[in-house]
């Protein structure tokens, strides 16, 4: 076994292990398609005047979550613009080396300063202890709703920098954010670019078939055609046919299986790198190297 398979399913073990009883969706798996929840979901955010975190207010079918959202760096309207959204469980608004932030190792942790605005969204039930995430999760409602969240968030955004600039708009997350990126280009396709960082359209399967299936309830596995019909949105992601989606994965991921998940992006050409998904999340130089390909290609 190497090494980046050996961290990953590690992780999920310890996970399973930290999350007893409270594993994903385990009180109920009954909820709208994502697709469903994005049309339920009710959103507004403030303007957007400058650097600065920035709370929006959403109502969805699960009830009012936290998300927000925070512009890391402004350098002006004639300027590219990337949104990033993080992966599980980080803390996207802490800007230090100890923290848990794929954003701040990619874009602020980095001698090299990406010519664009920086945009960082934070998903609901992310500004809270593991604790009351875990308590959250056990409903599948809850974790669809979370995602939707997200996915209008990016949307309000991506129409306010519209209407103070024209230039190129990249939409990007790692994970949980990857997913998110994919279902906002499925449904709404506003951004000129998207960048799934380890993440596909093929959500369920993560949950089902992979070694992070460990981290799911007893009765979310007795019920996959439910769990797919939910959590799978690759005929969403089909309905765009513009060439706009520049996808990494990890040939060794354990959670985003490389061979599942590439099915996702059969008219599109895949960055692969030579990690796992923990090891993976870890190299921010990768990670860096790919996103500012993007914005190279995007802004020609």
């Amino acid at each position: 076994m190497n090494k980046h398979i050996f961290f990953d399913n590690l992780t999920a073990s310890a996970g399973a292990l930290i999350a007893g009883k409270k594993k994903f969706f385990a009180k109920s798996i009954q909820s709208p398609t994502l697709e469903e929840q994005v049309a339920l979901a009710e959103l507004t955010i403030p303007s957007i005047e400058g650097e600065g975190l920035f709370e929006a207010t959403a109502i969805t079918p699960a009830g009012e979550p936290d998300p927000a959202f925070c512009v890391a760096r402004w350098k002006g309207t004639s300027y590219p613009t990337i949104i990033y959204h993080h992966g599980n469980n980080e803390r996207p608004f802490e800007f230090k080396k100890t923290a848990k932030n794929t954003f701040y190792n990619i874009f602020l942790n980095s001698p090299e300063n990406a010519e664009a605005n920086l945009i960082v969204v934070r998903a609901p039930f992310h500004n809270c202890p593991l604790k009351h995430y875990q308590e959250k999760m056990v409903d599948l409602s809850n974790f669809t709703a979370m995602i939707a969240t997200s996915v209008k968030l990016n949307e309000e955004i991506i129409q306010q920098v519209k209407k103070v600039s024209s230039q190129p708009i990249i939409t990007s997350g790692i994970s949980l954010g990857g997913w998110v990126t994919n279902l906002h280009r499925g449904i709404y396709n506003t951004s000129s670019a998207y960048a799934p960082i380890m993440a596909g359209t093929f959500l369920g399967e993560l949950f089902l078939k992979s070694k992070y299936r460990k981290m799911a309830s007893e009765m979310a596995l007795n019920n996959p055609d439910e769990i797919r019909r939910v959590l799978n949105f690759n005929n969403v992601f089909k309905k765009q046919n513009t060439p706009n989606v520049f996808p990494l994965l990890a040939r060794h991921d354990q959670f985003i299986e490389y061979d599942v998940q590439k099915e996702s992006y059969n008219d599109f050409s895949i960055k692969t790198i030579e990690n796992g998904h923990v090891t993976g999340a870890l190299n921010a130089k990768e990670l860096r190297k790919h996103l500012w390909s993007v914005l190279e290609i995007t802004c020609k």
